[in-house]
């Protein structure tokens, strides 16, 4: 029995000999249970400080502290996106819809984004400071998966249109 998110929906997947009382038991259980993963999930991640001294100790750990923003913040109206960057200004957005999503997958984000200070775009040069991070490969799968099961939700009309794009 397992709960998860999926293109602004709640997935609850139980047995299906389950009788209704059992299904509306459990159901409610796992609901349950998600959200409270989500809470510990987000209050970890914590506000914009938070946000900012994560962003400063993954430049130090992974880009030789190189990259040093000005700025990093969450922010609720990036719907195509996951995170951006303004290197002329030093500033760093992430889309507030990461707050549900695993630490590792924020931290990439954070790393993509720290690197444009450095590479402002897509290069050979650019990837290879993201590869720093040992997560990366990880990180990218998991969100190509979400972006994945958002793309075939649009295609069956139930969800979103159009797959968010991974980073910038």
């Amino acid at each position: 029995m397992t709960a998860y998110r999926e293109s602004g929906r709640t997935i609850v997947l139980i047995p299906a000999a389950f009788t209704p009382a059992e299904e509306r038991r459990w159901v409610a259980q796992m609901v349950a249970k998600l959200q409270t993963r989500e809470e510990r999930r987000r209050r970890s991640l914590g506000g914009d400080a938070e946000l900012m001294a994560r962003a400063e100790a993954l430049s130090a750990a992974h880009l030789d502290g190189v990259p040093r923003p000005a700025s990093v913040r969450w922010v609720d109206n990036q719907q195509r996106r996951w995170g951006s960057c303004t290197p002329s200004d030093g500033t760093i957005r992430l889309s507030s819809r990461l707050r549900s999503m695993p630490e590792y997958v924020v931290d990439y984000v954070l790393v993509h984004e720290l690197a444009h200070l450095v590479e402002a775009g897509h290069d050979a040069r650019f990837w290879a400071l993201v590869a720093r991070y040992p997560r990366a490969e990880r990180a990218r799968g998991f969100l190509e998966g979400v972006e994945a099961a958002r793309a075939e939700a649009a295609e069956d009309g139930s969800g979103d249109e159009g797959a968010d794009d991974l980073v910038d």
